[in-house]
């Protein structure tokens, strides 16, 4: 069984490592992101700031991860990363579940996020429903906002 847990400053090798291979596991991100390696570099600000839930598997290792921010009224999902050789296994549905449970906590109606195109399906899947496109710096985004305060079972 997985569980999420705050993530530490002593986390932070783990993650960079889950960030790296994660970011390359979709081949048609990895040419830009080799391009331009400082986007490759997880920075530690979210996890300082308490802002980073990680998820582990039963034997202790970090398999992926999830950083909040404040929006203005919702709660913005910077990151979400697991492990490629963690995927699909409901992990970032549990990260996602633990996020919508750290909105409610904070009566927080919603939480949005920028998906690239590879992930417009997956948030779909789990709830987030499409609120216009944006201009990203590797090409269209699409924002998408999920609603915190609809029954669990909009999240698969």
């Amino acid at each position: 069984m997985f569980r999420v847990r705050q993530a530490g400053v002593a986390d932070l090798p783990a993650l960079a490592a889950v960030y790296r291979r994660a970011s390359l596991s979709n081949e048609g991100d990895a040419p830009h992101l080799l391009a331009n390696p400082e986007v490759l570099v997880l920075s530690d600000e979210a996890v300082r700031a308490g802002r980073t839930r990680l998820a582990m598997a039963p034997a202790g290792s970090v398999v992926g991860f999830a950083s909040l921010a404040d929006g203005d009224g919702f709660l913005e999902l910077e990151d979400l990363f697991v492990d490629p050789d963690w995927m699909r296994r409901g992990i970032a549905t549990l990260l996602v579940r633990d996020a919508v449970g750290v909105a409610r906590q904070r009566a927080i109606p919603r939480i949005e996020v920028t998906a690239n195109p590879h992930a417009f399906a997956f948030y779909g899947s789990v709830g987030f429903r499409p609120a216009g496109e944006v201009r990203t710096r590797f090409g269209p985004g699409q924002r998408m906002s999920l609603a915190t305060d609809e029954d669990d079972h909009s999240i698969r």
